[in-house]
């Protein structure tokens, strides 16, 4: 599966706990993140990410490209919900393609648990029939 790593920069340290702690149920899928997210967890684990433009700069509006496309299959976008963002728009933008596209999102560390775990135990193979 192709799954997007997103957080902004007050969540990046929970971000990087994060993959940590779920390394061995990420380490068997395809990881896209934005700029520093992704550098952040390459540098802290053994993961392979595709690296994006950060989000101010356009990395958000490369990953909804990918949703639109049906190239995504899950998204865990750890938000800063007391910092305003520059670059809200295209936040919000991408957070609607994930509802258009039916595309699992986690906004939160406790969604993004659940959502792991329902990763590692098979219930998201739906989405490799809507790749066929």
């Amino acid at each position: 599966m192709n799954i997007s790593l997103i957080a902004h920069d007050r969540k990046k340290d929970e971000m990087v706990d994060f993959a940590i702690a779920y390394e061995h149920v990420l380490a068997s899928h395809r990881l896209f993140a934005t700029g520093t997210t992704g550098q952040r967890i390459m540098e802290s684990t053994k993961l392979k990410v595709h690296r994006f433009l950060s989000g101010p700069l356009g990395g958000d509006q490369q990953i909804g490209a990918m949703i639109a496309q049906n190239e995504m299959d899950l998204i865990i976008f750890l938000r800063d919900p007391l910092m305003a963002q520059p670059h809200e728009p295209d936040i919000i933008a991408l957070l609607r393609l994930c509802d258009v596209h039916n595309i699992p999102l986690a906004t939160n560390l406790g969604t993004a648990e659940v959502l792991v775990k329902a990763l590692e135990r098979g219930d998201l193979s739906w989405r490799e029939v809507v790749h066929d």
